[in-house]
């Protein structure tokens, strides 16, 4: 089987549907591999695509395979650039396990030119993402970092990191007897709200960081600009009409895939790729990003003139395969696809230009099996069971589930989370109303065994229980804080409250403060329902995350700073486990316990 295709040969535009037509003479042609947002998923991934009309399971990606795939693009090319749009851990046991140890290792198998950091680089503050940076740097490679709008306080551990050359603001690379510069820029508002860096640390406007750093580069005589951008897909096509001087963003942070011909395999772009789109100048900048989870390489073919403008772009963004199609048999077992149906499925493989077969690389393969099997000996003990497939929501409808419809969460919102927020209750004995973030809880739960593996899949991130001792109106506040901030442009839709203990009604299309109504609580889910009393005390777990304010939670903060919050140093995903081994066997909940009682959407039709 052909193992990859030749890239696609034109690239259209956001929105106005604009072709980049080449030019008669090419001066310089570059080739940039990418990849972004693969959050410690170091191992492939299971994926549903439509084979030859029919649903079949796949797996696809994983660092092993990333590398096999840049490197066989990169010996098919000229003037190659690696690059990583950051977010490359937390989110898997990979991370909680060895916090980042795992994915510096299969990184520097790649030897990226450049990494920027993400949101997610900071989840574990400061002193995590040092920790990380050391693993990164401790090989060969030596990757640059980049984050041109984060400024770490003199003094502290990360600003000696940037003294170290650890994190630059941009480096310049040279292919082929050319400069390209390459700026890194993090998403401001989502790190300081929804990740945790260090108060000390501050975090600059992105365009005008970006445009700084481009008039340096031109100034010293680099006249090809690649922003190496973690601020998402339509805020990349945005700032890029903003900014003079540059020509390309390889974005991350939205997990957008790009490329319509994945519509024909049952995936959802978000735009082509490239997208193609006008800078301040009036010039072509090119715009791409690669999925998520190192299930895509993209490679985009840029080329420019003498001047360094762009002339044409175009690329391909590769879902990489591994050589297996299951379908489920009569028994409904899935099972590997043999004889005529298996042709017809390779066929349509091979025939396709984003589709590609792709062997794992040998040896960054042994390098992580050192660490899978510590983690697949944790993942295998199972504790308890689930009855019923309990689906993922962030803002009930939005469609967030991998295996659920959009209209099994529309009224209701997420199965998954109100358990999760029960789990709490469960564990914090002294607390009446548990509250938990959306986007906190990561995946849906399937029908089937439920094991270690199962709860920090569920719950990744290095979470304790916090408990916080809140009036009535206080807690009405912090989930008005929460949906303000869901809904807000450049928040989180992950910030959507889920609760134990407490259920209310929405209303997104009145104004924050009169958005929750018929809020009545339950406490310890023991008694009876009745209305949440405004000047009533209440005990709240929640997790420390949250409980420093983040996701827009700033009424727990408020109430943190006064003095009335315990960290329990509970972890919060053991708060799952415990939950799970005392009923045995997971399903959902009764109705009248989901905190979401009915849903009305910012149009003002219940759902």
């Amino acid at each position: 089987m052909k193992l990859f295709k030749r890239p696609a040969v034109a690239a259209s535009a956001l929105v106005a549907a604009m072709s980049v037509a080449p030019m008669s003479v090419t001066a310089y042609d570059l080739t940039i591999l990418h990849i972004n947002d693969h959050h410690s998923h170091l191992k492939s991934n299971r994926l549903d695509l439509k084979l030859d009309g029919k649903r079949t399971r796949v797996a696809a990606g994983g660092m092993p395979a990333v590398k096999a795939a840049i490197d066989r693009l990169s010996s098919a090319a000229a003037n190659v650039v690696k690059l990583h749009a950051g977010d490359a851990i937390t989110g898997d046991l990979y991370y909680t396990l060895f916090k980042g140890e795992a994915d510096a290792a299969l990184m520097n198998t790649v030897c990226f030119d450049a990494f920027a950091l993400g949101n997610h680089e900071f989840d574990d503050g400061d002193a995590g993402l040092v920790k990380f940076l050391d693993h990164l740097h401790s090989g060969a490679c030596k990757t640059p970092v980049l984050a041109a709008n984060v400024k770490p306080e003199v003094g502290t551990p990360l600003a000696k990191k940037a003294q170290d050359d650890y994190i630059k603001p941009s480096v310049v690379l040279e292919r082929g007897g050319e400069k390209i510069g390459v700026v890194g820029i993090d998403i401001v508002n989502k790190t300081v709200n929804s990740s945790n860096p260090d108060t000390t640390t501050k975090f600059l406007d992105e365009a005008t960081s970006a445009q700084a750093e481009i008039d340096k580069l031109k100034a010293a005589g680099v006249n090809k600009i690649v922003l190496l951008t973690h601020i998402q897909y339509a805020n990349d096509v945005a700032m890029a009409g903003k900014l003079s001087g540059v020509d390309v963003i390889v974005g991350g942070d939205s997990h957008s895939l790009l490329g319509e011909e994945f519509a024909a395999f049952g995936l959802r772009a978000e735009g082509p790729y490239p997208t193609a789109v006008k800078n301040a100048d009036g010039d072509t900048v090119c715009v791409v990003q690669a999925w998520e989870y190192a299930k895509v390489v993209g490679e985009l073919k840029v080329s420019f003139d003498d001047d360094g403008r762009v002339t044409s772009c175009a690329g391909t963004p590769h879902l990489l395969l591994a050589d297996s199609f299951k379908r489920k048999n009569a028994d409904r077992k899935r099972v590997e696809l043999e004889g005529a149906v298996r042709a017809a499925v390779t066929a349509e493989v091979e025939a396709s230009p984003v589709l590609s077969v792709v062997k794992d690389d040998a040896d960054a393969a042994q390098l992580l099996a050192g660490y899978a099997g510590k983690v697949d000996a944790l993942k295998k003990d199972v504790i308890g069971q689930s009855a019923a497939l309990l689906c993922l929501e962030r803002i009930p409808g939005q469609g967030k589930s991998k295996a659920c419809d959009k209209a099994a969460t529309a009224s209701n919102g997420s199965d998954i989370t109100n358990i999760v927020a029960k789990g709490f209750l469960n564990m914090a004995k002294a607390s009446d109303i548990a509250i938990q973030n959306g986007g906190g809880v990561r995946v849906d739960v399937l029908e089937g065994p439920v094991t270690i593996g199962t709860a920090y899949t569920l719950m990744p991130f290095a979470n304790t229980l916090v408990e916080l001792s809140m009036s009535g109106a206080e807690v009405k506040q912090v989930l008005e804080d929460a949906f303000d901030y869901a809904m807000s442009e450049g928040g989180s839709t992950g910030a959507y409250p889920y609760a134990a203990g407490l259920r209310w009604s929405v209303d997104s299309s009145k104004p924050k403060g009169e958005r929750f109504s018929n809020l009545e609580v339950n406490s310890r889910l023991t008694g009876a329902w009745a209305p949440l009393g405004a000047s009533a005390t209440y005990k709240v777990v929640t997790n420390s995350y949250i409980a420093r304010g983040k996701d827009g939670y700033l009424t727990f903060k408020d109430v943190a700073k006064r003095g009335d919050a315990t960290d329990t140093y509970l972890d919060y995903a053991q708060s799952f486990v415990e939950y799970v081994k005392s009923v045995g066997t997971l399903k959902k909940l009764p109705i009248a316990e989901y905190s979401t009682q009915s849903f009305i959407n910012k149009d003002g039709v219940k759902q």
